[in-house]
């Protein structure tokens, strides 16, 4: 065993490392907490000032971790800055920032491509560099990879390079950082047992696979399964739908089957840092091999197109009652990619209120995780949250169920709303205001 790889094996055993994590976020924040209650201390990177800010004083800026939490860090050592020349302080490195699409629907590497450059400068030897942001198979060894060589350093030797893809599941009680496996690919062996005896501190379970290509593809894999079983059970709503029959009744029943069945529910498309991206990742990476990805492309056009069918499901049921979408009043209930979170990313209900607004609707929307909407993106919406009584939902012409938090008076809302579109199968029992989309 080399001199430092050796002593940089012990930093982490001992406790005496700093663990430097690029990324404040819903990613970075978790693993930062995790870090912090096995006994590291934790340098946290960010560009986002306020965060920052928010964080040396001991306050949360995301909803489901608790301010509480964030003061008992800083207690314990952890400090946010945005000096990246601090990089040199750190003994691991790892980076948690974001891997969006462009407005091709293409890989936008300039957060990974950005923060690569920005350590780099400050790297030395006995450090490990470990890139956690989902992306296509081939990113740690075609961007970081050179960056580290540059530097005069040697990878695997000098610097040890892994991917470890996150594996958060925002709001879920079951399962946490700790929890759940970590996957681990090293560039090269050495850098493979550095990077499980940094995660092995932290995380119950490694999961150690040959290479970084590897690990890559298995966090594509993960999700694009997810996302192609979605598109499928979306698609069979649709026909179900048509066939009038109720489709969380054939999937609950479906999974009374123990072997060969996992039960996918549909709803008004996908949301989240993942899902709907991920995707987009692999076939982009894959045409350049002359692959072209069918199966995984067409359950994309599936998930996509299921605002867009959601919405004309709003527009049979105002026809019905002898209304136009236009000049109609619209609630949109949720706007959290998923129940009881408050992030946005990537949400179908905010591509629902933009279709529903580019019909001439007034929208309005009522979330109980997010009370302000002042712009994301393409969707530049300037409202605050709406409060729910049986006299504000009877004053809308319709009211659109989107993400269907824990939070919401179901009974009221079922028993008030003029014409209630229910994207989440929330209202099971047939009802003469209730339409299912």
């Amino acid at each position: 065993m080399s001199d430092i790889k050796s002593s940089t094996i012990a930093r982490f055993k001992s406790r005496e490392a700093i663990i430097g994590i690029v990324g404040l976020g819903y990613v970075g924040l978790p693993l930062m907490l995790r870090y912090t209650a096995a006994g590291y201390r934790v340098l946290g990177i960010d560009i986002d000032q306020h965060k920052i800010d928010m964080l040396n004083d001991g306050m949360s800026y995301i909803e489901h971790i608790q301010g509480e939490r964030i003061a008992q860090a800083r207690a314990a050592g952890f400090e946010a800055t945005a000096n990246f020349a601090r990089v040199s302080e750190c003994d691991a490195l790892i980076l948690c920032v974001p891997t969006p699409l462009n407005e091709y629907r293409e890989p936008d590497m300039s957060y990974v491509v950005g923060t690569a450059d920005n350590i780099a400068p400050f790297l030395r030897p006995g450090q490990i560099v470990s890139l956690e942001s989902t992306t296509y198979p081939g990113t740690t060894d075609e961007e970081l990879l050179p960056r580290i060589r540059n530097q005069g350093l040697t990878v695997g030797k000098d610097v040890f390079l892994v991917y470890s893809p996150e594996r958060e599941d925002p709001g879920n009680q079951r399962f946490d950082t700790q929890t759940i496996p970590k996957v681990v690919g090293g560039t090269t062996p050495a850098c493979l047992e550095v990077g499980v005896a940094l995660y092995e501190q932290a995380i119950d379970r490694i999961v150690q696979v040959s290479s970084t290509k590897a690990a890559e593809l298995t966090k594509l894999l993960e999700n694009i399964h997810r996302a192609v079983n979605i598109g499928l059970v979306n698609e069979m709503k649709i026909v179900a739908d048509r066939m009038g029959i109720d489709i969380f009744e054939v999937v609950d029943a479906a999974s009374t089957k123990p072997f060969g069945f996992t039960p996918y529910y549909p709803g008004p498309g996908l949301g989240g840092h993942c899902i709907p991206i991920d995707p987009f990742y692999l076939t982009w990476k894959a045409r350049a091999y002359g692959l072209h990805t069918r199966f995984i492309e067409l359950s994309g056009e599936i998930n996509q197109g299921m605002p867009e069918y959601v919405v004309s499901k709003l527009v049979e049921g105002l026809n019905n009652e002898g209304k136009a979408l236009k000049n109609s009043k619209v609630l949109v209930l949720g706007i959290a990619y998923k129940k009881n979170i408050d992030d946005m990313r990537e949400s179908p209900a905010l591509e629902i209120m933009k279709l529903v607004q580019q019909r001439g609707s007034d929208i309005a929307y009522s979330d109980p995780h997010i009370a302000e909407f002042h712009g994301h993106g393409e969707y530049q919406f300037q409202l605050d949250s709406q409060e729910l009584s049986p006299e504000s939902l009877a004053s809308y012409d319709a009211v659109v169920l989107a993400t269907d938090h824990d939070r919401f008076d179901y009974a009221m809302i079922g028993r008030h709303s003029q014409l209630l579109v229910d994207s989440r199968g929330k209202f099971r029992e047939p009802a003469a205001n209730v339409i299912r989309a």
